[in-house]
């Protein structure tokens, strides 16, 4: 089985590429999927988590407040917060990296995380994508999503991107650099040309 990671900044397109690849026939996992099952009350992630970050991250039913939390990690605990929690991101990425290939042994595993370079996680895939756009719009983008103003999408992007790799830095550790700053027919064309180079290694692994 060919394991790919996926990964790029933030508010670039991550999520829309890996569905892209899973429409072509991938298994697609998103890193954030399995953290959000970790910060379940009982969990060991949570109960650390809490015993770090304290009871003011949490909302009234006990469970962890994610823009709470990201205000008390960013911007100087967040490597506290990274040690807590990558680890258990990573085991559990590898662990249904081994289900699937126990169930698809030729098939292609797709994990899409935002920090699979900084975490130490690249070690982990055959090949890595980046997934690429202009830094306006990853502010656009993300005020969008967020429905939030202009101002505090540039705040919120400039400071989490501070935590992470620079795009150049990323794109120089990885095999496919994919610009998701047009249309999505022109990502399409690029997705298709890397699938189409995917399933060429997973099928030389046959052999």
């Amino acid at each position: 089985m060919l394991r790919v990671g996926l990964t790029g900044g933030m508010a670039c397109g991550k999520s829309t590429l890996g569905m892209m690849l899973a429409e072509r026939g991938a298994h697609f996992l998103q890193a954030d999927t399995v953290a959000h099952r970790l910060y379940v009350p009982g969990e060991p992630v949570y109960q650390a988590i809490v015993a770090h970050f304290g009871q003011s991250i949490l909302n009234p039913d006990g469970t962890i407040s994610r823009p709470r939390l990201a205000d008390a990690a960013f911007p100087n605990r967040i490597a506290e917060l990274n040690a807590i929690v990558h680890p258990a991101v990573i085991a559990a990425q590898n662990r249904w990296m081994a289900d699937v290939e126990q169930a698809d042994p030729n098939g292609i595993a797709v994990v899409e995380a935002a920090l699979i370079i900084e975490a130490g996680a690249a070690k982990d895939f055959d090949r890595l994508i980046m997934v690429t756009c202009e830094p306006e719009q990853k502010i656009t983008r993300y005020a969008r999503r967020a429905n939030v103003s202009l101002e505090a999408a540039r705040s919120e992007v400039v400071g989490r991107s501070a935590a992470q790799l620079g795009d150049a830095e990323k794109a120089g550790r990885a095999h496919y650099v994919i610009d998701n700053s047009r249309s999505l027919g022109e990502t399409a064309e690029q997705v298709d040309t890397v699938w189409a180079d995917l399933q060429k290694l997973a099928a030389e692994r046959k052999t």
